[in-house]
């Protein structure tokens, strides 16, 4: 797993507070982090360590490009505020506005990405552009193969995962919120119908608002309350260069690869495409809801039945607040990076970019990416349970969102105007027959 700045978490358990927020991720901690700042007296409970899962192993991407249409709103905020970000928290997060291209190698790839342009930049006002073949090399130059074209959004930006979630949870910390690691939640107790409290392995925490922001364990903390949230999760693989200098500074993808430059002066590469979604039980019982996500996406989802099959059966569906829950039981989900695919994006690299040769891999790593059937996270009250809310199922593109989702969701609990239009992220979707589905992403 890659390695994450540690940060000095709380000891004492408060006996109360006003908001309990369930998961150190980025969209938990961003949620804390916005309560905090309205005065709110918040604690942040994770149970294991902060950004630990998938806020530490993602891509470090923060982009408006190829999203689906509703959270180009969200996004929009959230890079404005990723831009305050290093003031705001006291810290370096390495937010750098650097640029991405979406590389195109032949007419049906153009084709493609002028669609969403014209669907969905255009009408938005984002500054993406279709840029030529001349233009792309030069953006890009090197490549032994020359590009056909890119689609170019040149105020899309990066940041460095690993150390930008810690140093807001200890934001946080400093704004009066209280952050608790190594203390899992086991379950959430109610009177008269509401939230009235946390159940910790510590012990009971008296709240009227709960905020879970779980990531790929939210599915599983809902059931046991008998919620149900049609959520899944498929394992991509990362990897990451010790420093070397190639004079490539835009992120982008193409070529059955991605880079993008590091703070550390090495690169984070991955596969364009490839993630693989592992058979599990869930999977047979949420296989309608998911069809048409496996449809759109059947050439970049590899389905595989293994060891994770009978890990996540073991795990207990149902048990009682005083019982070790499945949170105590794995703390950190750290899959094994799935090293053929990270092998040919290292050779399909090398192989447009031979500045590329020299790079040593220093570390590889996984992370679970909690998905939801339309490929668009839950930022929502749960209308059936009063002072519960769901910050969860970023489908890989939570890194990016978390600022905005964290202000949303601070939003949505102290009932103030909200930032963007939250009805597409509202948890009564897949009930009320929207029949939600994903769009064409890119």
């Amino acid at each position: 797993m890659p390695k994450i700045k540690t940060i000095i978490a709380d000891t004492v358990l408060p006996k109360r507070a006003s908001v309990c927020v369930i998961g150190g991720g980025v969209a938990g901690v961003t949620t804390a982090l916005e309560l905090a700042e309205r005065g709110l007296d918040v604690v942040l409970l994770e149970k294991g360590e902060i950004a630990a899962e998938q806020s530490s192993r993602n891509w470090g991407w923060c982009r408006q490009m190829g999203r689906d249409p509703r959270e180009i709103p969200l996004i929009r905020i959230s890079l404005s505020l990723w831009d305050q970000m290093n003031s705001r928290i006291e810290g370096e997060t390495g937010f750098t506005r650097c640029g991405i291209l979406y590389l195109c190698e032949n007419e049906e790839q153009l084709a493609a990405k002028a669609g969403w342009y014209e669907t969905h930049a255009r009408p938005a006002g984002l500054s993406t552009r279709m840029i030529g073949a001349d233009e792309a090399n030069r953006l890009l130059p090197g490549c032994t193969r020359p590009w056909k074209g890119a689609l170019f959004t040149p105020d899309d930006a990066r940041a460095e995962p690993f150390v930008a979630v810690p140093l807001m949870a200890e934001a946080l910390r400093r704004k009066g919120g209280a952050v608790l690691t190594n203390c899992a939640v086991r379950g959430i107790e109610t009177k008269a119908g509401r939230i009235s409290g946390v159940v910790t392995e510590r012990g009971a925490i008296a709240c009227d608002t709960v905020v879970l922001a779980g990531g790929a364990w939210s599915r599983r903390f809902c059931r046991n309350m008998s919620i149900e949230l049609p959520q899944l999760s498929v394992v991509n693989s990362v990897m990451r260069t010790a420093p070397l200098d190639t004079g490539l500074t835009y992120t982008c993808s193409g070529g059955q690869f991605t880079f993008r430059k590091r703070m550390d002066g090495g690169y984070t590469i991955t596969h364009q495409h490839f993630s693989v979604a592992d058979i599990v039980p869930d999977s047979f019982r949420l296989f309608a809801a998911f069809l048409p996500a496996l449809r759109l996406d059947r050439k970049g989802l590899r389905l595989r039945l293994g060891r994770r099959f009978i890990d996540e059966a073991r795990l207990k569906r149902h048990w009682k607040l005083d019982e070790t829950s499945p949170f105590e039981m794995v703390r950190i989900l750290d899959p094994e990076p799935v090293n053929d695919i990270l092998d040919a994006a290292a050779r399909h690299l090398k192989a447009c970019y031979p500045v590329f040769e020299p790079m040593q891999i220093a570390e590889r790593w996984a992370g679970c990416i909690d998905a939801m059937p339309d490929a668009v996270p839950v930022i929502s009250r749960v209308e059936q349970l009063p002072g519960f809310h769901l910050c969860t199922g970023f489908s890989g593109h939570g890194f990016g969102l978390g600022p905005g989702a964290g202000r949303l969701m601070a939003e949505i609990v102290t009932g103030e105007p909200t930032c963007v239009d939250p009805a597409p992220f509202r948890y009564s979707r897949f009930f009320d027959g929207s029949n939600p589905r994903p769009t064409t992403g890119l």
